[in-house]
């Protein structure tokens, strides 16, 4: 019998705090972390929507991807970017200085390894880095394939010394002018590296994944619990944990990876084709471009879709999809509850035939066919700050 290894959890910086505020914990990506709080996830989603909400995402991976010269201006950005242009299907080299792209690792048959954020630094002293965060699960692999590909060009560091946390919902600005002003002036997908004197060097992002407008804030972990305090002094902001950060991101449409998007997919059938920058697809160099390029052209036999179950019973993750005429036509790859639009929601993968907003689909919760219909991603609009 094979042995069985009890590997302890990891906590971030935040963890006694969690456990202080009356977080309920659990493990999630290795981590032991707050699916919830004593007020519950409906509560917790609905403040998010109406004020301010506080995540720990410390479990993310931010890191740092640098050439051993950090000056140079353009010829040390397109260097940097040449690096992580073979891995993705973005232009990072067009970025724009403090700009941040969303968008996935490829493998080399155009599978998604991951989805994550990489931006380029404003300060001029900083254009041979790259910021880059990706997935909690994926992270060990991300940065292992990171490295792998710079080889001894660049050098990636993890910044396991920091904590990151994010603070979301329409108050967030509001909340964050009195401590990191310089935030204030970012729209949606950038960043600013800041000074602060009292939590030390900051990075600032204008982004989440709510579909709110807020920040994602990479802060010293020794300063974590004080700056985390400091904007739970403010009667705006809440703790939230994953359960409301789940029904959050699935009424704003987003993907969950190793659910919505894996290795399996390509960003064509995952309906993230916006992510294959114009310039990429002209050259056609990134990771199963030949595939990637086909189904641009040609199609693909199915793709990620929104889904509106008509009842009140939720579809959950792997529940089958049917057509109105009984024929197995895909599968749920995420579905819950949302507070927000009062009802169930859900997202999965149909055949393309049955794409189209409005199509009418079964779908089968304990052997019983509910009715449901496709439906237009996001659930809830966003309200990024542009």
């Amino acid at each position: 019998m094979a042995e069985v290894l009890n590997v302890p959890l990891k906590k971030t910086p935040l963890h006694a705090l969690h456990v202080k505020l009356g977080g309920r914990m659990v493990e999630f990506g290795g981590y032991d972390m707050p699916v919830q709080y004593p007020e519950g996830i409906m509560a917790e989603h609905s403040w998010t929507r109406t004020h301010a909400g506080l995540f720990d995402v410390s479990h993310m991976g931010p890191s740092f991807l640098a050439l051993p010269e950090l000056g140079g201006g353009e010829d040390a950005h397109r260097k940097i970017s040449a690096i992580v242009e073979r891995l993705v299907p973005s232009d990072i080299a067009g970025l724009a200085p403090g700009k941040v792209q969303l968008t996935v690792l490829l493998n080399e048959g155009g599978g998604i390894v991951d989805d994550l954020m990489i931006g380029r630094p404003a300060a001029a002293d900083l254009q041979g880095m790259l910021y880059i965060v990706v997935n909690a699960g994926t992270k060990d692999n991300d940065f292992a394939l990171i490295q792998k590909t710079a080889g001894s060009e660049a050098a990636l560091r993890r910044a396991d010394d920091r904590a990151l946390i994010a603070l979301q919902g329409p108050e967030a600005e509001a909340v964050i002018a009195s401590i990191i002003p310089e935030a204030v002036a970012l729209t949606f997908m950038h960043f600013a590296r800041v000074e602060h004197a009292e939590f030390g060097r900051i990075m600032a992002t204008r982004c989440g994944y709510t579909g709110e407008d807020g920040f994602e804030i990479l802060v010293p972990a020794n300063k974590a619990e004080a700056f985390a305090e400091r904007l739970l002094s403010d009667a705006r902001v809440k703790p939230i944990g994953l359960g409301a950060r789940d029904s959050l991101r699935l009424e704003g449409g987003l993907c969950l990876y190793g659910h919505d998007i894996d290795a399996s997919k390509t960003p064509v059938a995952a309906s993230l084709s916006w992510m294959i920058s114009r310039v990429r697809r002209d050259r056609g160099d990134f990771p199963g471009a030949q595939r990637i390029l086909g189904e641009l052209k040609d199609g693909v036999p199915s793709k990620r879709v929104g889904i509106k179950p008509l009842g009140r019973a939720p579809a959950r993750e792997g529940a089958e999809i049917q057509s109105a005429d009984g024929q197995v036509v895909g599968v749920i790859t995420s579905g819950g509850f949302g507070p927000t639009v009062n009802g169930p929601v859900a997202q999965g993968y149909v055949d393309t035939s049955y794409a189209k907003v409005g199509t009418p689909l079964k779908l089968i919760v304990r052997g019983k066919a509910l009715e449901g219909e496709v439906a237009t991603l996001p659930f809830v609009p966003a309200k990024y700050k542009r």
